[in-house]
């Protein structure tokens, strides 16, 4: 095993922080143990710490995610087990903790997706709020293609992101998708040439970061609700969060900027 960070994290001035998966020689397989724990204790940093307004999360190298390591799998400490109850074990107290933590996570997140993004890498993609994809990105939902299933919450998260039919025709046939066809399916909401990819991201970060933090988190929650409850539900958190926002100092100054008619200077407060 590689004596580098499995996942890699930068935060800037501007809290944007910066996720890479660090396997670049194996196209950043995300069922390792290593990778699993590395990447849900960045999400925890960063949900702990108030000076993250946004992040974005890529791939080293080529890919953004080979997503499960196949050779990994079978052998001793691996997903799969020869005890069946042991391997639905692992699924549970590893890779699917992931999807979880996304969706507690109440930072934005930005997948920079710079090369394929396969299995649970794709699934890893739709983890996120938001998809950025360099030209050369590719996206399968390719399980059947080895004899598996969307063991890593695919099955919930892909329908959601491009209805019913599309998911249905990407987990049943297994075929890619290049960037193209993932605009076009609303997989991602922006293609722009590889070389631009993380300029991009970065902008679309800044752009997110500028906004008063509490609001943008609160934000993200009530989105992330509305996928999962009825309209009534996401009424009476709307009010209860609303009244918190409405007492923040961000939304004072928010107010006293716009009819002084200068830039906001917004500080979590």
């Amino acid at each position: 095993m590689s004596e580098e960070a499995a996942v890699l994290f930068d935060l800037d001035a501007e809290g944007i922080a910066t996720i890479t998966l660090n396997r670049p020689a194996v196209r950043n397989p995300i069922s390792d143990p290593d990778v699993i724990e590395a990447l849900l204790g960045v999400l925890d940093r960063i949900e702990r710490d108030m000076t993250v307004r946004v992040a974005i999360l890529t791939g080293a190298g080529s890919a953004f995610s080979s997503g499960g390591n196949l050779k990994a799998m079978g052998e001793a400490g691996g997903l799969n087990d020869p005890l069946p109850a042991q391997t639905r074990r692992n699924y549970r107290h590893g890779i699917q903790q992931l999807p979880l933590a996304f969706e507690a996570l109440e930072v934005p997140v930005i997948a920079a997706v710079n090369g394929p993004a396969i299995g649970a890498g794709c699934d890893l993609t739709c983890m996120c709020d938001l998809r950025i994809a360099g030209e050369s990105a590719r996206f399968a939902e390719s399980f059947v293609k080895v004899g598996l299933i969307p063991g890593d919450g695919g099955a919930w998260l892909l329908p959601r992101i491009v209805g019913f039919a599309r998911a249905a025709e990407m987990a049943l046939t297994g075929d890619a998708v290049d960037a193209a066809e993932a605009l076009a399916i609303g997989l991602v909401s922006r293609v722009v040439p590889d070389d631009e990819l993380m300029i991009a991201a970065h902008s679309l970060a800044r752009r997110i970061a500028a906004n008063p933090p509490h609001v943008v988190r609160m934000t993200k929650r009530l989105l992330r609700l509305a996928w999962r409850s009825d309209l009534g539900t996401v009424l009476d958190t709307s009010a209860a969060m609303q009244a918190s926002a409405h007492a923040t100092a961000d939304h004072k100054e928010a107010v006293a900027a716009m009819l002084e008619k200068r830039k906001p200077v917004f500080t979590g407060q």
